[in-house]
């Protein structure tokens, strides 16, 4: 495997942390010699799927998947020798529950879990799965007790100022709809306690630039703590079907409550994707890949709580298909990549007369 220009391992990290740049308050506005440039470098990994999920745990890096039908996991020493280390069966569907989507593994104490969906057509519902060891030894399927029990998909957990958080995908209805993004409190890593609550819904019009299917979509949310403790939900909008599907992210204010839809700001554009003109002003589109999106943000342990701080670049992984390709279907044409990110401090997310402004994010291919 080739290097990567911007994929840091973490000893590289805490030197360039150390003896970096100096980080940017979100008042400090960017300087132009921090942007980007053109200088970008394709970091497709030899993994050909969808929906990458990947944690570290000290100085090994732990990965889950999905055939459609079974799930698996990686372990190796990095990102990029994921693609070449050997997938291990960890659940072999026993129960038939249908199709089996985009599992997200996470580490909860000594406990790892892994939460996908299964089922087919309406029946799609959240699973989780676990195990004191991330590539043996998983318990049977539990379904989760989702809120209103309706169509739900990539779900994830985390914690936040001491309390356990659900976070998935679904219909707010039994039938195909629009995809919105609930929120619900956790007990422990698989029970759920009270309702589930709103916090986004493809409502704006970069959002809502499929055509065919017109199908509008929140999904794949990735939680994130930024440098002044503020919450971030980072989702992919569109169809991932289609070279529209991007990321965009949601800032809670600070000290706001996670369950109160209008607490949440939204970007204003993708900040994430290979359409120039959904893209929030000041970000760049991909050159490598299109379609980008359903990443994950490679942190110690999986926690949120180990967030990284402002100015060096950190990794990531998302799935695209490669610019000069043409799958049809375009799902058939996904790999996961690798690439890395930081924070971008002073930037203002406005919704009608009210803005906020704080921590945003960086994406680089």
């Amino acid at each position: 495997m080739r290097a990567l220009k911007f994929l840091l391992i973490p000893a590289l990290a805490a030197t360039l942390q150390a003896c970096g740049p100096e980080p940017r308050s979100p008042e400090a506005p960017a300087s132009p010699a921090d942007e980007p440039g053109t200088s970008r470098q394709e970091a497709r990994l030899s993994l050909k799927n969808a929906d990458p999920t990947i944690l570290r745990v000290d100085s090994t890096y732990i990965s889950a998947e999905s055939d459609g039908a079974r799930l698996y996991v990686r372990t190796a020493s990095s990102v990029d020798a994921l693609a070449g280390a050997a997938r291990q069966q960890v659940w072999g569907n026993p129960n038939g529950l249908g199709e089996v989507w985009a599992p997200e593994i996470v580490r909860d104490g000594s406990t790892y879990v892994i939460y996908f969906a299964a089922g087919t057509g309406n029946g799609h519902r959240m699973y989780a799965i676990t195990s004191q060891s991330p590539n043996t030894g998983y318990s049977a399927a539990v379904r989760m007790a989702l809120p209103g029990d309706k169509w739900a998909i990539d779900g994830t957990a985390f914690t936040y100022r001491g309390q356990r958080w659900f976070v998935w995908s679904g219909w707010e209805g039994d039938a195909n709809g629009e995809q919105t993004l609930f929120i619900a409190r956790m007990s422990n890593p698989t029970t759920i306690t009270g309702g589930r609550f709103v916090i986004s819904q493809p409502r704006e019009w970069w959002e809502k630039v499929d055509v065919n299917p017109p199908t509008r979509v929140n999904e794949g949310p990735e939680a994130i703590i930024d440098p002044s403790g503020q919450l971030h939900v980072v989702y992919s909008a569109n169809g991932s079907w289609d070279t529209n599907y991007c990321l965009a992210d949601l800032r809670l204010r600070l000290d706001g409550d996670p369950t109160y839809v209008w607490d949440w700001f939204k970007s204003n554009g993708c900040l994430f994707g290979s359409r120039r003109d959904i893209m929030m002003s000041g970000w760049d589109p991909t050159l490598s890949a299109k379609g980008v999106g359903h990443h994950t943000f490679v942190l110690l342990n999986g926690d949120i709580n180990t967030s990284p701080p402002a100015g060096p670049r950190f990794p990531l992984a998302y799935h695209g298909v490669p610019n000069g390709d043409f799958p049809n279907p375009f799902w058939s044409g996904r790999y996961w990549y690798s690439g890395s990110f930081q924070w971008w401090g002073n930037i203002t997310y406005t919704r009608g007369s009210l803005s906020n402004t704080g921590w945003s994010l960086k994406f680089y291919e």
